[in-house]
């Protein structure tokens, strides 16, 4: 076993777990809601029932962090609306390819002759665009703040080597507005948050600092093994318990304040805040990025002209309620039925860090 998975290991090691659970219990006192962001950190959460080891006063609710379960449905019928074009090769993440739109997905729109590829990264759209001068290459550019840096990046590329055929269908999400709008409900059950410890490393936990002291909120940065998560929750509990509500870094191997300062600098040049839709939840005010005006002629969006398709939602679907932490996937009347990672209705059924995919995958008996 080479030394990366020793060191992997080590965050897994049950005689630590246990240990931290054990401090975990014997300083709560009281019933806490602890939101982790990530869908990643979610999945890690079921796949280790770790929540199963946590004391019953402790609940963890599941937020929007999961970027292909947060992009509205109108613009995922948008992209099946450019891929369609036969002018158009349309370049996706795999991930992208099985949420349901309106009416289909990508892979049956790629099966009635589309020409849909999956990449692993928008430079290769942009090396696909150069190989395919007759084509209009786009590539769907969702995520978090951890993608941007490359999708500008393909923007550079593009506009330095003058390709001329390459664009990119934007949904990109920033990840403090959505806290904040959350919290700002008055419905919202979160006193205690565990930050996504790969957004934090491109962009630092800086910006978190005004949310703890607004909402009197501890901010956790986590990472997403067991260990790193467990200890995330320990902090939030001993600050709760304390009544303390600051911006703790618990995944200091990988995540200084400032964040990735270069990757920032390559975001700010191509990208600007904007106010963006989430799926369930509505608009946020400057929770998204949109290409700048010197960039704007690779906005497949205007060049496509698609920008006024509005698509309702599945009424049965309750992903924004379980995106807010408002509920959880057991109670969606469809979850295991009419819902499933064969045949879903919403994408956090069929993403691998939505979280009804976890439940589904993980959960056999969890009504919590």
């Amino acid at each position: 076993m080479n030394k990366t998975s020793d060191f992997s290991k080590s965050f897994r090691d049950s005689n630590l777990v246990q240990g931290v659970v054990a401090e975990i219990k014997k300083i709560t006192t009281q019933n806490w809601v602890l939101m982790e962001i990530c869908g990643g950190q979610t999945h890690a959460i079921m796949q280790y029932g770790l929540d199963q080891l946590l004391p019953q006063q402790i609940e963890l609710v599941h937020g929007p962090g999961c970027p292909v379960c947060v992009t509205p449905l109108d613009q995922i019928d948008r992209a099946h609306a450019i891929a369609k074009l036969p002018e158009v090769i349309f370049c996706s993440f795999g991930d992208m390819l099985r949420v349901p739109g309106s009416e289909v997905d990508l892979f049956t729109l790629r099966a009635r002759g589309a020409q849909i590829r999956v990449v692993y990264s928008p430079l290769d759209a942009v090396k696909i665009a150069q190989e395919n001068p007759d084509k209009q290459v786009v590539f769907f550019a969702i995520g978090f703040e951890t993608t941007v840096p490359a999708n500008a990046s393909s923007v550079l590329q593009a506009n330095a080597m003058g390709i001329k055929n390459f664009s990119i269908l934007v949904s990109q999400v920033r990840v403090p507005p959505a806290m904040h709008a959350i919290l700002s409900s008055p419905h919202s059950r979160v006193q205690a948050f565990l930050a996504a410890g790969h957004v934090c490393a491109v962009m630092g936990y800086w910006e978190y600092h005004p949310l703890a002291s607004q909402y009197k909120i501890p901010i956790i940065v986590t990472g997403f093994e067991p260990l790193d998560l467990l200890q995330g929750i320990l902090l939030s509990v001993r600050q709760l318990e304390q009544k303390q509500s600051i911006v703790e870094n618990a995944y200091s191997r990988a995540v200084v304040e400032k964040g990735n300062q270069a990757a920032q600098k390559i975001i700010e040049q191509v990208f600007e805040p904007c106010d963006r839709n989430w799926r369930g939840i509505g608009k946020i005010p400057q929770s998204g990025l949109g290409l700048r005006e010197e960039f704007s002629f690779y906005d497949a969006e205007n060049r496509f002209q698609v920008g006024h398709i509005q698509t309702r939602e599945h009424e049965i679907c309750i992903a924004g309620e379980i995106l807010q932490g408002l509920k959880k996937p057991f109670d969606c009347p469809a979850f295991g039925t009419l819902c499933s990672p064969t045949n879903p209705l919403g994408a956090p059924m069929v993403s691998s860090e939505g979280a009804c995919n976890a439940y589904f995958r993980f959960s056999k008996s969890n009504n919590s």
